[in-house]
C-alpha cells in the first residue's frame, strides 16, 4: 500500500513539474528554464522580460508575442527593467531595424538549448 501511494504520489508531481516552453517568433519552441522571467504590468506594450544571464539571450513577450535578442549584455537588460517607459526604452535602444538591430539574432549569437 505504502508503495502504491508513493508511485502515485510521484507520478503526480512528475506531471506537474514540466518547464515552461514558449513559442518564439523566428525562432520556435523555447524552454524556459535556465530564463528568469518577470512579467510586467507597469507596461502596456512589454508585457514579460525572460533573461538568461549565462547566454545574454533576451525573451520578450511584446503585445502577445514572444521576440528574441541575442547577446544582450546585463547592464542593457538592467536598463530596459529600470525604465521609466520600457517601451521607449526598447525600441530606442533593442529593437533597431531589420538587420541593423544592435542584438538581431541573424547577426549575433543564438544559443542552442
Amino acid at each position: 500500500m505504502i508503495k502504491l501511494f508513493i508511485a502515485l504520489a510521484f507520478s503526480i508531481w512528475s506531471i506537474g513539474v514540466q518547464a515552461e516552453t514558449v513559442d518564439v517568433k523566428y525562432r520556435g519552441a523555447v524552454e524556459l528554464t535556465r530564463f528568469r522571467c518577470t512579467d510586467t504590468p507597469r507596461s502596456s506594450f512589454v508585457e514579460r522580460v525572460c533573461y538568461d544571464r549565462a547566454n545574454q539571450y533576451m525573451i520578450l513577450r511584446l503585445k502577445s508575442t514572444y521576440y528574441h535578442y541575442c547577446e544582450i549584455p546585463e547592464p542593457t537588460f538592467n536598463a530596459l527593467m529600470a525604465a521609466s517607459s520600457m517601451g521607449q526604452y526598447y525600441n530606442a535602444n533593442i529593437k533597431g531595424t531589420g538587420k541593423d538591430g544592435p542584438f538581431d539574432c541573424r547577426t549575433h549569437k543564438v544559443p542552442s538549448y
